[in-house]
């Protein structure tokens, strides 16, 4: 049953629901898709002088803790930038979030903010893959793929995807949304303390739009 406020779309025999927290949830694996969620780019901040409050990625915790509530979760894979930049103790508090929930198995897709050294991540949380993952008939990766194998669908994160709409009455409205061309899906940045790329669109995309909560499919035909 497709959750409230959220899309289902069909990538051969894979149902995938786009939901309104800017994540993919797999029922048919029990696993969350997660991109960008750059977790303790708030305290890089700081260090260089930034007053940026960390409640920014508190937010994120607790919609994470909400939807392994919401939605049966074997796994979770973060498709890269799960931290921003250089160490700091931001990273701590990640896991000591994360061993709240033991009997799920983080994945991390290494993006190009995945700086830190190897030796982090032996605590045990994670399971570490440097460039890309195939999950049944999904390619995973971080930055957007030029070659993507028959039959498979790209979905990817890194550009922080949105689209902006004008409407009759000069009304505009840029919004984070899920992208869609041909065999690749980009998906929105997870964290609040992103910026957002606004796409350029061609006949046969499709942006799913994340506003109010809900998802809303725009096809942009010829």
């Amino acid at each position: 049953m497709v959750p409230i406020g959220g899309i289902s779309i069909q990538w051969e025999s894979e149902e995938m629901y786009l939901l309104p927290d800017k994540c993919i949830y797999l029922p048919s694996h029990q696993a969350l898709l997660i991109a960008d969620p750059h977790f303790g780019k708030a305290a890089h901040f700081r260090k260089a002088g930034i007053p940026v409050p960390e409640n920014v990625h508190t937010n994120d915790f607790l919609k994470i803790q909400r939807l392994l509530g919401e939605f049966p979760s074997k796994a979770v894979y973060f498709l890269g930038d799960l931290f921003h930049s250089d160490w700091n103790t931001s990273w701590d508090d990640l896991e000591s979030f994360l061993d709240f929930f033991p009997e799920t198995i983080f994945h991390l897709i290494k993006g190009n903010h995945d700086i830190l050294p190897a030796a982090i991540y032996r605590s045990g949380l994670w399971q570490v893959h440097e460039s890309t993952l195939i999950l049944g008939e999904l390619y995973l990766s971080h930055e957007p793929l030029d070659q993507i194998p028959d039959g498979l669908l790209n979905v990817c994160g890194h550009i922080h995807p949105g689209v902006h709409l004008r409407g009759k009455g000069r009304q505009n409205l840029t919004a984070a949304c899920f992208f869609l061309r041909r065999n690749q899906l980009v998906m929105p940045a997870f964290g609040r303390f992103t910026g957002l790329a606004k796409m350029k669109v061609q006949a046969g995309d499709v942006a799913y739009m994340v506003a109010e909560k809900k998802v809303i499919a725009i096809d942009f035909k010829q």
